[in-house]
């Protein structure tokens, strides 16, 4: 099977210097990164790097996914995002696990033997705010949650398979692209799959997604996915009476 890795880059140079170098790149037919509008010299160190670059016109992190896929012409894809948060020892295991038969496989930071950057802290927001938006993608949409919980259904570091598109596409042009994905893959019944990563403090540049819009969006997204699933539920039931 082959396999791309797709680095999702905006104004990451701190992170590309420190990160890149330890990307094993032997595990993939090709590295490319898909570039949000980059003007810290990004997109020149990594030409520089022999990465073959993307310009992505209209913003989006969905928008990059999507672009990402659509020049890739692997069988299937990893994202990464070389902010130094995701830990690049971690890809290996992405790529055996999508080669073993894995659908969408998603390094958790919130499952057993997981390390996430609030570990350490009293007060937990992000992980409280990431764990209700799991049970309620699990509650929703996932056929075995006793079996199989999603643990962290939000996290980007991610492996897809090219044939699970048609179950999970289109992206939306959004941060949501994720849970989305993640609501779609276990809907489809689709062979989901997590392991523990450990989170690692972020290198320079700065998060793009503020908290309040993006508990918002998310929010938004769940009420979506779930209309959805409703609509298709009741087309099915309508065709078989008819």
């Amino acid at each position: 099977m082959t396999v791309d890795l797709i680095l999702l880059v905006l104004n990451e140079i701190d992170g590309l210097r420190a990160v890149l170098p330890q990307v094993p790149r032997e595990f993939f037919n090709r590295v490319m990164a898909v570039d949000g509008g980059s003007t810290d010299g990004s997109v020149e160190f990594l030409q520089e790097q022999g990465v073959e670059v993307v310009n992505q016109s209209r913003r989006g992190r969905g928008q990059a996914f999507s672009l990402g896929v659509a020049a890739s012409t692997a069988e299937a894809f990893v994202f990464f995002s070389p902010d130094g948060n995701e830990d690049p020892a971690d890809l290996p295991k992405m790529v055996a696990f999508l080669r073993d038969g894995a659908d969408l496989v998603i390094a958790s930071r919130m499952c057993a033997g997981a390390v996430n950057e609030e570990d350490s802290q009293l007060l937990k927001p992000r992980r409280w705010v990431n764990n209700a938006f799991n049970l309620a993608l699990n509650a929703l949409f996932n056929p075995r949650p006793r079996a199989a919980f999603v643990t962290d259904s939000i996290n980007g570091y991610r492996g897809l398979r090219r044939s699970a598109l048609p179950a999970v596409e289109p992206f939306p042009d959004d941060y949501t692209v994720e849970y989305r994905m993640t609501a779609r893959a276990l809907q489809a019944g689709l062979r989901v799959v997590e392991f523990a990563t450990h989170e690692r403090d972020r290198v320079g540049g700065e998060t793009k997604v503020p908290s309040l819009q993006a508990g918002l969006r998310f929010i938004r997204a769940l009420g979506e996915e779930s209309g959805a699933m409703i609509a298709s539920r009741m087309g099915r039931r309508s065709g078989r009476r008819g």
